[in-house]
């Protein structure tokens, strides 16, 4: 039996149409690579005295997926980082095609005793240059503890609710819920969340994150 070729343009039509079938495929759809979800933080971000799989960016991206939502959560947290230097590395620690950065900045301002409305001014722009390249944000705040003094730790943690109703922005008032006060759930040094306070943060903060993703893809 002959081979029948069929013309040039009903060729193409049909391998055209055979293409678009195939991407919107549930396979294809699932090769889609995950939304990139950025911590911009400091020492507890970049999981100080734990193995980087114990980390709080690799225990958020557990506890999204335990919810259904599959992310690549990157870790730019450097320890020590304040606010101004979380600003001032903002450009290159915070990548192009990242779907949410969640700001986790300030502990390294409250234990400098640093002015609230320095650590406000800094947020501000943080979010504001971030929100100008497109990127959606999720600020995260830090609880200052009353015996610092209970006019400062209100000034301090009126800055992030401030900063985050300003620029209409979600926000999660206490990175530390559940683990601060909490000795089982801090290292040695009685700053720093072990892997257990890792992850009660990443349990917490997952349905948060969860949340602003799902509500910046329908948007």
């Amino acid at each position: 039996m002959p081979i029948q070729h069929l013309p040039r343009a009903e060729s193409r039509r049909r391998l055209l149409t055979f293409a678009a079938a195939a991407v919107l495929t549930p396979d294809f759809a699932l090769a889609a690579p995950p939304p990139i979800v950025t911590i911009l933080g400091d020492s507890i971000t970049a999981g100080y005295g734990l193995p980087a799989s114990q980390a709080l960016p690799a225990q958020l991206q557990r506890a999204l997926a335990r919810l259904g939502e599959y992310a690549s959560v990157i870790g730019s947290g450097v320890s020590g980082d304040t606010t101004a230097d979380g600003l001032a590395r903002l450009g290159f620690s915070v990548r192009g095609g990242t779907r949410l950065c969640i700001v986790a900045l300030g502990g390294n301002d409250l234990l400098r005793g640093l002015d609230p409305r320095t650590v406000r001014r800094n947020l501000d722009q943080i979010v504001f240059r971030l929100k100008a390249r497109g990127i959606p944000v999720l600020l995260a705040g830090v609880a200052a503890p009353p015996v610092i003094g209970p006019s400062y730790a209100r000034d301090f943690d009126a800055a992030f609710a401030s900063v985050a109703r300003g620029a209409r922005v979600p926000f999660y008032p206490n990175l530390l819920a559940g683990v601060y006060g909490h000795p089982a759930l801090i290292q040695a040094d009685g700053i720093h969340p072990n892997a257990a306070g890792a992850a009660v943060i990443a349990t917490r903060l997952a349905p948060v994150v969860a949340r602003v993703l799902r509500s910046e893809r329908y948007r």
